[in-house]
C-alpha cells in the first residue's frame, strides 16, 4: 500500500511539473497567456489600421509574438508604410513594431 502512495505520489508531482513546463514561456514559444495577449494586440492593431481612412488593411497582415508586431504586405505609397507603423505603435501593449510592408 504504501508503495502505491509512493508512485501515485510521484506521478502527481511528474504531471504537474510537465504542465507547469508545457505553458511556461521560451524565447521562440508563447505561453497560454501570451498568445492570448499577443492575440487580442493583433486585434487592435488590425482595427486600428481599419479605421483609418488612408490604409487598407486587406492589403496589410499583422502578426504579434511577445508583445513584438510585424507588418508586412503591400501598399500604395511610402507615406502609407509610414502611417501604418505609427498606427501599430500608437495601440497599448505593443512593446515595437517591424515594419516590413512593401510599396507596389
Amino acid at each position: 500500500m504504501v508503495k502505491r502512495y509512493r508512485l501515485l505520489s510521484f506521478l502527481v508531482c511528474i504531471a504537474f511539473v510537465t504542465a507547469f513546463l508545457g505553458c511556461a514561456s521560451t524565447p521562440t514559444r508563447e505561453s497560454t497567456g501570451e498568445y492570448v495577449d499577443d492575440s487580442t494586440i493583433t486585434t487592435k492593431v488590425k482595427a486600428a489600421i481599419f479605421n483609418d481612412p488612408s490604409l487598407k488593411v486587406f492589403q496589410i497582415n499583422v502578426e504579434t509574438f511577445k508583445g513584438e508586431v510585424q507588418l508586412s504586405g503591400f501598399v500604395d505609397s511610402s507615406q502609407s508604410v509610414s502611417k501604418a507603423g505609427e498606427v501599430a505603435r500608437g495601440v497599448k501593449g505593443v512593446k515595437s513594431v517591424k515594419n516590413n510592408l512593401n510599396v507596389k
